[in-house]
């Protein structure tokens, strides 16, 4: 017995690493699992795609890119400013109403930022686009009017966002009303394309509101348990 309990002894610390690390990966796996069964129900945002990258060119006339909002839950739309049609109307006045109902959301620290994103460069000029922002009252620090290159955009707008647009010969254009939740490592986690029996306005803050809580709570055991969320389709309406 006392040979055993000696050689029991010795050899309990020499257990191998990969083992080690494999009962650290079931810890973790286990405790995700757990806090999964606690917190439910766990809504979260489908991962759609990536957004696409860009470099375009803001109100300003500075360069303004997509690696500024890494980090930054991002609202995307895509329009003209010289549009006068009840699309255009519906298109800015639920980026304003989302604008003005962010504390529903609960964002805490998590920073947001508003991208209107113009498909009319050879008119939306960076002074153009200076002067609707300020007809539109909104604070610069969070929104972004931008526009770049008609080839680049349709790369962007058409390619990345997968929004039609198309120009008439009258100058104006015809296009999609969409919308484009972007999460702060550039995934797109909500579009929202069509007007349904749930106005948009209430279904974008509400889904701001579900992102915004993923990101402050999914760490430590809880990001397994977002990632389970994810892995089963527990996605918010």
């Amino acid at each position: 017995m006392g040979a055993s309990s000696a050689v029991w002894q010795q050899t309990r610390w020499h257990i191998p690493l990969w083992r080690w690390v494999l009962y650290g990966v079931l810890f973790i796996i286990v405790g995700g699992i757990l806090a999964f069964a606690t917190l439910k129900p766990i809504r979260v945002l489908p991962r759609i795609r990536l957004a696409p990258g860009f470099a375009l060119v803001d109100q300003n006339g500075q360069t303004f890119t997509s690696e500024d909002l890494r980090g930054t839950l991002t609202l995307y739309t895509f329009m003209y400013t010289s549009c006068d049609t009840p699309t255009c109307d519906y298109i800015i006045n639920t980026m304003l109403e989302v604008d003005r109902r962010l504390d529903e959301a609960n964002l805490g620290e998590t920073p947001f930022q508003f991208v209107v994103i113009s498909f009319d460069p050879d008119r939306d000029t960076p002074e153009r686009l200076q002067a609707y922002a300020s007809s539109l009252g909104v604070d610069l620090r969070r929104w972004h009017f931008v526009t770049g290159n008609k080839r680049l955009l349709k790369y962007i707008i058409g390619g990345g966002f997968e929004v039609y647009y198309e120009q008439q010969p009258d100058g104006s254009y015809i296009f999609d009303p969409v919308f484009v939740l972007v999460d702060g490592w550039g995934i797109i986690r909500g579009e929202y394309r069509y007007q349904t029996l749930v106005p948009d306005t209430d279904r974008i803050v509400r889904h701001i509101g579900v992102l915004a809580e993923e990101v402050r709570k999914s760490k430590g055991a809880a990001r397994v348990a977002y990632e389970a969320a994810h892995l089963f389709l527990c996605y918010a309406q």
